[in-house]
């Protein structure tokens, strides 16, 4: 299979693959089952602005791909991106609940930043050449 990277997308056999799209993609599937054993006080709260954190990710992300006009819409899936970030450290958090065991233990949260830190660094190099291409102009 024949694949050539380039502006932060692959081709296979003609058919364009969005990474940043495939990448927030697998960070939902790794993420949504982890949130089902968060306890009971946060699960539908704090479980519940990750998973819509991730969506929204996942929405910008897709607008990103359509748009031609990039910036603001990559300003904001970084933004998201950010407020996902500081979401899973309140979840990992043994302070914010001292009487019971943090919402995501360290293993799960260590595998899932990861995810979200390369998801950022991908925005950081595509925000770079979208502002090389405007200099450009």
């Amino acid at each position: 299979m024949e694949e050539i990277q380039q502006d932060g997308q692959q081709k296979h056999n003609g058919n364009e693959k969005f990474e940043i799209k495939e990448k927030i993609y697998e960070m939902i599937l790794y993420g949504n089952p982890k949130l089902t054993g968060f306890p009971r006080t946060e699960r539908y709260v704090l479980a519940g602005d990750i998973r819509r954190s991730m969506y929204a990710a996942l929405e910008l992300a897709v607008r990103l791909e359509k748009k031609y006009y990039k910036k603001t819409t990559l300003q904001d899936l970084d933004i998201e991106i950010d407020v996902l970030r500081n979401l899973l450290r309140l979840a990992k958090d043994p302070k914010l609940y001292p009487k019971q065991k943090p919402c995501l233990d360290f293993h799960s949260w260590e595998v899932w930043i990861k995810k979200v830190d390369e998801i950022g660094r991908m925005i950081g190099g595509y925000m770079e050449w979208v502002n090389s291409r405007e200099k450009q102009k």
